[in-house]
């Protein structure tokens, strides 16, 4: 490469690298036009970033620093914020203002950033009295900015949808009374994969709703992006709030085939997609290496082979739009 390409690469690189400097201001109040979440000027857009592990296991990477390395370094536009409710050595239902602290350093993180959050209520189960009380609390104090997203349940197990409906919403209604505005995420049976469910019986009277869909990738074959297509056609919205490359263990090989269909697929879509984890479990899923600094400035050598990938994508396409 010569050198006037080189100059015009880093010019290119630049650029995008300023635009994404002031992402929310930029594209400002989310909305949904149809199944597609758009911008203040209702123009498409897509969000891609990646979730913090439970905060109740790795509380370590909730703070301000390693949301500000993670738009810097990885480019993020949107990380999601993952509060374990009921596992870990600090689960929300143990220890609650502990659990708030972390969540809320996540999010004053991306608002100083200029990134988007998703505040992800991280269960598998239904505790609607205390998913009421937490997002009524955080609704008012956070509802007026427009970085802000809502995930209701992270991935239902064996409740029915019209058990993850009913629970959805009653903490709809919660949030609507302190945030008309911002999205709000609801999740679906079997892990986020039975997005038929929702399709057939959709949550009626609020605007602004996108449902979740999961995959990880080694696992998740083509059925469930024909699946997928084919709530978006009967008029759902999609939001895909968790994925990665391996199996849906979170253990295994990593796919990279597999992985990149799934890529390709989602931005044909103008899908928005987060990847899984800021963590340092020993495990294909979490990206860093124990030697991971708690507030970012990570070297490769700390990035384990999913980092690293994800890394490398979140480059391409934020900078790519």
């Amino acid at each position: 490469m010569n050198f006037k390409s080189k100059i015009i690469l880093f010019f290119l690189a630049l650029s995008c690298s300023m635009a994404n400097a002031q992402f929310v201001k930029k594209h400002g109040q989310l909305s949904v036009k149809g199944t597609q979440l758009v911008d203040k000027d209702q123009n498409p857009i897509v969000l891609r970033g990646v979730s913090l592990g439970w905060h109740s296991i790795w509380p370590r990477f909730y703070n301000e620093k390693t949301v500000a390395w993670l738009k810097k370094d990885f480019d993020c536009t949107i990380v999601r914020a993952a509060m374990g409710i009921e596992i870990g050595e600090h689960p929300y239902m143990k220890e609650p203002d502990f659990s708030k602290d972390k969540i809320e350093a996540a999010i004053k993180g991306a608002i100083k950033s200029d990134i988007y959050v998703i505040i992800d209520w991280h269960s598998h189960n239904i505790n609607l009295k205390e998913a009421k009380e937490y997002f009524d609390g955080i609704s008012k104090k956070y509802g007026k900015y427009p970085n802000v997203i809502y995930e209701v349940f992270n991935e239902p197990d064996y409740e029915t949808w019209p058990e993850v409906k009913a629970y959805s919403e009653e903490v709809i209604k919660v949030i609507r009374a302190n945030d008309p505005d911002n999205i709000i995420l609801v999740g679906c049976p079997k892990w986020d994969q039975d997005i038929n469910l929702p399709a057939a019986d959709p949550i009626k009277g609020y605007d602004n709703l996108m449902y979740t869909m999961h995959f990880y990738a080694a696992t998740h074959e083509k059925w469930l992006r024909d699946n997928t297509d084919e709530a978006i056609k009967s008029g759902l919205p999609i939001f895909v709030s968790e994925s990665a490359g391996m199996e849906a263990s979170g253990d295994g090989p990593m796919n990279y085939v597999a992985w990149q269909e799934y890529i390709d697929w989602m931005e044909i879509r103008k899908l928005s997609w987060i990847t899984w984890s800021i963590s340092d479990k020993d495990e294909t899923c979490s990206m860093l290496k124990k030697s991971a600094n708690s507030e970012g400035n990570w070297k490769n050598e700390n990035l384990k082979e999913s980092g690293l990938k994800t890394r490398e994508f979140l480059k391409k396409y934020n900078n790519t739009n």
